[in-house]
């Protein structure tokens, strides 16, 4: 042990020992009392004078961790029950030689100096006791300062997530309601312009790819606008706007999705079920940019205990090192920590389980069932 360690355990004992007058007096003697018997059993091995090499220790004891008052106490009563029960005469306090008064008056002098020692030293170790007080206080303070930032913080991701999701909808309502209406308008017009002109057939040849370009530029804004955020996931909500999805994503990926949901699962609160369509949307996209696998399987059920996403594909995995970097929090990349992101600000956690055969996403929702009853009451 570290002579800070030493000090501070010193401390440590002599506050609890300190917390009553009676108690250090009591603490001094007993250690005295101690001493004297452990030499009175050793006595038939040990001299008369080494009583007080005996006693040193009960000394230093009582200047360590009892202060001056209790050691000055153990030092007369020590002096008197050498005297009483080791000196010659035995059992009386009378003193016969100049010899015995050297010995007493040695032993006095080098207790004193002990005693000095020891209240230096115990002063030394109150300081640090203090010290350390201080220093934990302060540590403490910027703990709590530290679990303010970091709520402060999570508060903001939060509102950005939100404010995201409300942007998401906001614009996919634009393109839907105004360009998509333009478009149509603007096909309907090329239509009868190509009618009127329909004798011209190498006019009429161009109009009509020019009206399929529209029709497909009106197509396309219609599927981004959709895939931005669904309607389906506020009119109808989660399972048809998953349906949707799963069924759209396949015929553009070629990659077979099967989508395993209760025909009785039921409406859940607007924010659950955007993080859950938004999960499925995330890992279906990273199947098909990274995994190379040809199929993908999505499983949600729920329970009394709440809800759980299951995405599972048969592709290649996720690198070991890429791993790491999810596991240590280093740099997972945008579509993983959002998806945490979002579960975490619902109670949620996200498990992600992968190797050569495959990769397994989990994620999980805590009282998705309570709350989906309290809102399928209010839509009903």
């Amino acid at each position: 042990m570290s002579l800070l360690g030493t000090m501070q355990a010193n401390a440590s004992h002599f506050a609890q020992i300190s917390k009553t007058a009676w108690l250090r007096y009591a603490a001094a003697l007993f250690a005295a009392l101690i001493a004297l018997l452990l030499h009175r059993a050793l006595s038939p091995f040990m001299s008369t004078n080494m009583v007080y090499l005996t006693l040193f220790a009960a000394i230093a004891f009582s200047a360590l961790y009892c202060g001056v008052g209790p050691s000055l106490a153990s030092v007369v009563f020590a002096t008197l029950a050498v005297k009483y029960w080791f000196l010659p005469p035995v059992h009386s306090l009378r003193v016969l030689d100049a010899s015995q008064w050297s010995s007493i008056a040695a032993f006095l002098v080098a207790s004193g100096i002990v005693i000095t020692i020891g209240e230096a030293r115990r002063r030394e170790n109150e300081k640090l006791r203090r010290a350390q007080g201080a220093l934990e206080e302060r540590i403490q303070e910027r703990t709590l300062e530290l679990d303010k930032a970091n709520q402060d913080l999570r508060q903001l991701t939060a509102r950005l997530l939100q404010l995201q999701d409300d942007e998401r909808r906001r614009f996919a309502r634009e393109l839907h309601d105004s360009v998509g209406q333009m478009l149509a308008a603007l096909a309907m017009n090329l239509a009868a312009a190509r009618d009127d002109i329909a004798r011209l057939v190498k006019t009429a040849g161009t109009l009509t790819d020019s009206e399929t370009l529209v029709q497909e530029m009106s197509k396309e804004v219609r599927t981004i606008s959709y895939l931005l955020h669904p309607p389906l996931l506020d009119e109808s909500g989660l399972p048809p706007a998953l349906r949707w999805y799963v069924q759209g994503f396949a015929e553009r990926s070629k990659i077979e999705v099967e989508l395993q949901i209760p025909e009785d699962f039921g409406r859940l609160p607007r924010e659950v079920e955007t993080a859950v369509f938004r999960v499925v949307q995330e890992c279906l996209t990273n199947i098909h940019r990274h995994s190379g696998s040809p199929v993908a399987k999505i499983r949600i059920t729920r329970s009394h205990g709440g809800l759980r996403v299951e995405i599972e594909d048969k592709g290649k995995g996720i690198p070991r090192e890429k791993q790491s970097e999810m596991i240590t929090a280093g740099t997972p990349g945008v579509g993983i920590g959002g998806m945490r992101e979002r579960l975490r600000q619902l109670g949620g956690k996200l498990e992600i389980d992968s190797d050569r055969n495959g990769t397994v996403i989990m994620a999980w929702l805590p009282g998705a069932s309570a709350s989906a009853t309290a809102t399928a009451s209010k839509v009903a």
